[in-house]
């Protein structure tokens, strides 16, 4: 008897189980209903903006280098980040001479010295026998000519040695060429050269060795990228949001002053470089080199009709959105659409502020 109720008890959550897996199967194989919201087109400010990457630089920015020597470093009066004016002194140059130029200087001397000595012996002789009043003035007068153009000549062979040894001569020490000098004031970007540096001067044939480069750090511009789809809509004088990556908190104001009218192909699509001048207070202090993003708005429209641009349903050329015609019921309305924020987009035509617009699902509502 026993064992006839146990074997009844498990027949019964057998049917139990086998019913309920049922049911839970039916149940699961129903059509889930599911409703959505709908919403009206809502009238707003769109903007349409874009983004330029670039880096932020000193508007002049110069590489100082020697002019007419060179020879190795044998000072360096400072260091990088050195506020300095126009005319400070930043190296100096000890002078290598070329043996070549320094044995014909050095053979002009003598020759020059050889000169000098045989005009001044004639010199001094008309001169005391213009005194005894032996010789004619006119005589004298060229004696004392053949001197002055010798002494002259000596004076002259002497300096370009001076000038071939050392790079300066007796008469122009304050404005030697062996010092380098800056040439504007501003900040001491990079000295890239050490004492015992050899340096080249710049010609027309040599750029010549960079002694430093000296910048105006108060004076500072964005140069970035834009692409070609874009650049169209640019016009000088646009104002931009800066965002430099080391200051992320701060927002520098900046204005468009220049676009290229040539691009570049980068990255598999053309490129066009543009400049735009920084608006900086008098506490700011950019470093030259920042990355920086340029946020410039290239179409901005006030109350506009629009929709949410998820809503919109592109095709080929053609746009539309799903239109309330009852409950839970839509259809197709096609749209002509303009700017867009990425968010919101402009509708121009093809829907009435009345209009309700099947939107995202219903979750309070969605049920089986």
């Amino acid at each position: 008897m026993r064992k006839k109720i146990v074997r009844i008890i498990y027949l019964v959550l057998f049917a139990v189980i086998f019913i309920w897996t049922i049911a839970f199967l039916y149940q699961k194989s129903q059509p889930k209903v599911i409703l959505y919201k709908s919403e009206a087109p809502t009238f707003v400010d769109i903007s349409q903006k874009t983004i330029a990457t670039g880096k932020v630089v000193p508007r002049k920015e110069i590489e100082i280098k020697p002019q007419g020597v060179s020879g190795i470093i044998e000072k360096i009066y400072l260091e990088a980040g050195t506020i300095i004016k126009k005319g400070d002194k930043i190296a100096k140059i000890k002078i290598i001479p070329d043996m070549i130029n320094l044995n014909s200087a050095e053979s002009r001397v003598k020759r020059s010295k050889i000169s000098y000595d045989d005009a001044k012996i004639d010199y001094e002789r008309d001169k005391k026998l213009l005194d005894d009043k032996i010789i004619s003035e006119s005589d004298y007068r060229k004696s004392k000519v053949r001197y002055d153009e010798a002494l002259n000549e000596l004076n002259a062979a002497e300096d370009n040695l001076q000038l071939i040894k050392e790079g300066i001569t007796k008469k122009s020490s304050n404005t030697s060429n062996t010092i380098i000098r800056s040439t504007i004031d501003g900040m001491v970007l990079n000295i890239p050269v050490k004492e015992g540096y050899s340096v080249i001067q710049s010609n027309t044939f040599n750029a010549g060795t960079t002694i430093a480069i000296v910048a105006d750090m108060n004076d500072m511009i964005f140069e970035g990228k834009i692409d070609e789809i874009e650049v169209a809509k640019l016009k000088k004088g646009m104002d931009f949001i800066l965002t430099i990556g080391a200051l992320p908190d701060d927002k520098f104001d900046a204005q468009l002053e220049y676009v290229s009218p040539k691009g570049e192909l980068e990255n598999g699509s053309i490129k066009f470089e543009i400049k735009a001048s920084l608006k900086l207070k008098d506490s700011d202090f950019i470093r030259s080199g920042y990355s920086a993003n340029a946020e410039i708005t290239l179409v901005k429209k006030s109350k506009v009709m629009s929709v949410k641009e998820k809503y919109v349903t592109f095709k080929g050329d053609s746009a539309f959105v799903e239109i309330s015609k009852g409950i839970q019921d839509f259809e197709k309305k096609y749209i002509k659409t303009g700017i867009s924020d990425g968010i919101n987009i402009e509708v121009i035509e093809g829907l009435a502020k009345d209009d309700k617009i099947k939107g995202d699902i219903d979750k309070g509502f969605t049920k089986k």
